[in-house]
């Protein structure tokens, strides 16, 4: 089991960029494809993007998400990142980070995840 915690969300203007963090801790954090997923009011929780163990192989929902979003890990300090640009009032949401222990390259269901963070709420409106 790996605890996870996600912090970086807050208020921003359309356009504008955030960075999400997700810190780890109680396992061997690099055993563990890392995915980030959002949720919005009264909507399903979205994937968005999930990275390899190793941090080599990213792979998002799709362009749209990844023209603007990039996932990336440091294994050696236990963390995952979401780099947000040209941020929407659409992604507007709660944005969670969870911890894939059985697949290589991370599921794009969130049944397939594990371990969960409390969640971040990302706020975009002027």
């Amino acid at each position: 089991q790996v605890h996870l915690a996600e912090s970086g969300g807050g208020s921003v203007e359309p356009g504008g960029s955030l960075r999400l963090s997700c810190a780890a801790s109680g396992s061997d954090f690099s055993r563990y494809a890392m995915g980030w997923f959002r949720q919005a009011p009264e909507k399903e929780r979205e994937f968005l993007a999930a990275i390899s163990r190793s941090g080599n192989s990213p792979h998002y929902a799709g362009f749209k998400v990844e023209e603007r979003f990039t996932i990336s890990r440091d294994n050696a300090k236990n963390m995952v990142f979401l780099q947000m640009n040209s941020l929407k009032s659409e992604d507007t949401a709660v944005y969670y980070c969870a911890a894939d222990g059985y697949r290589e390259y991370g599921s794009t269901y969130h049944w397939d995840y594990d371990d969960w963070g409390q969640g971040t709420p990302v706020t975009v409106s002027s």
